[in-house]
């Protein structure tokens, strides 16, 4: 489990070239305990992104939201878990127990397995647009319920927006990762992220992890940006 704000910052290189991430992640090094890859420049890139960016020295998130038939996605899990220094991978949860239980299985046994997560609502999902899905009711509710789920079928914690940490830390206690997007500095834009907490509260609620992408990454000084959410994480923290 992640202890210091170093260890508990995961930056987001949403890049769709390996040339600017690895850049980017190279002024970052020794400030992000974890570099995110995400679909785009997976997609681009593929597995090599993830070998050249794990040399760094941070560890690497990998953000593919897998979302299959459970075979296909225990497959998944499991190329994911033989990539160098991924800690963190994940799956929606939506995809129901039994994808779940096949996620948990494709890695259980592995010496320094990657912990897989369950993804519940995105974060630019908010009621309105669920009601258009057929998902009545708050999301907080909904976000819950999907981490239950994915804690009695094995996975290891959730990916979920900063207004749900405290709720799912009452109905999932014990060591179960809360990893939270969606942070953004009180001065900043929400961009196309719709349940938004700063840093701060993210941690005060009980977040294991904070993904934070363009506030640091698009910042005119992104090595003082990282720094000044590093300091809010610490006092947080304290």
């Amino acid at each position: 489990m992640a202890k210091d704000a170093h260890d508990r910052l995961i930056v987001a290189l949403d890049y769709d070239r390996l040339v600017p991430a690895y850049e980017m992640a190279s002024r970052l090094t020794g400030l992000a305990g974890m570099f995110k890859i995400g679909m785009q420049l997976f997609t681009a890139e593929g597995p090599r992104a993830v070998e050249k960016l794990a040399k760094l020295g941070a560890g690497i998130f990998l953000d593919l939201k897998f979302h299959d038939i459970p075979n296909t996605v225990a497959g998944a899990v499991a190329a994911a878990a033989e990539l160098p220094g991924v800690r963190l991978v994940n799956v929606h949860a939506l995809g129901g127990p039994e994808m779940m239980r096949a996620a948990a299985r494709a890695v259980s046994g592995r010496k320094n397995r990657p912990k897989v997560l369950g993804v519940t609502l995105l974060t630019s999902m908010g009621e309105e647009m669920l009601g258009k899905l057929g998902i009545l009711g708050p999301p907080e509710k909904r976000v819950v319920r999907l981490a239950r789920l994915a804690k009695q079928a094995g996975l290891d914690g959730v990916v979920a927006s900063p207004l749900e940490v405290a709720e799912i830390r009452r109905a999932c206690r014990g060591k179960f990762i809360t990893v939270v997007p969606g942070i953004r500095p009180a001065r900043a834009e929400k961009n196309d992220q719709s349940r938004t907490a700063t840093p701060a509260a993210a941690i005060r609620a009980g977040a294991d992890y904070l993904v934070v992408g363009r506030p640091i990454t698009a910042a005119r000084n992104p090595h003082a940006a990282a720094k000044e959410f590093l300091e809010e994480m610490s006092e947080a923290l304290a």
